[in-house]
């Protein structure tokens, strides 16, 4: 099942754009930076940062994740191959982030809250 979802994702990443051209894609569809930035509140300094795979001028966190899936949807590109790129050029995982350490000042609290102690 794994490997069908992957050769599905490898023929969708053959059949859309290569991440380089975000600018032309865009382009051919006649949208301004302008109109994207009015449309999510992105700034076009972010924006032309995206279409040039600059990510380390992005803010940094979940805003690059979120800038980018925006971006992608205003100008009808896939997000997922937009990901995948951004994930390749800054070394990240698609993998969710680990599950934070009990411990702490407040883990016996939050721990009896939870079976309702007190």
């Amino acid at each position: 099942m794994a490997s069908r979802k992957k050769a599905a994702r490898e023929r969708n990443v053959a059949a859309t754009p290569a991440p380089f051209s975000l600018k032309n894609f865009r382009e051919s569809k006649k949208i301004s930076l302008e109109e994207i930035a009015e449309r999510t509140k992105i700034s076009v300094r972010f924006l032309q940062a995206i279409e040039g795979g600059e990510y380390a001028k992005l803010p940094g966190g979940i805003f690059d994740i979120n800038y980018l899936r925006q971006y992608a949807a205003a100008i009808g590109y896939s997000d997922e191959v937009l990901l995948e790129h951004y994930r390749r050029q800054t070394g990240q995982s698609g993998e969710p982030a680990p599950e934070p350490r009990k411990g702490g000042i407040f883990s016996r609290w939050f721990d009896l809250a939870a079976h309702g102690r007190s």
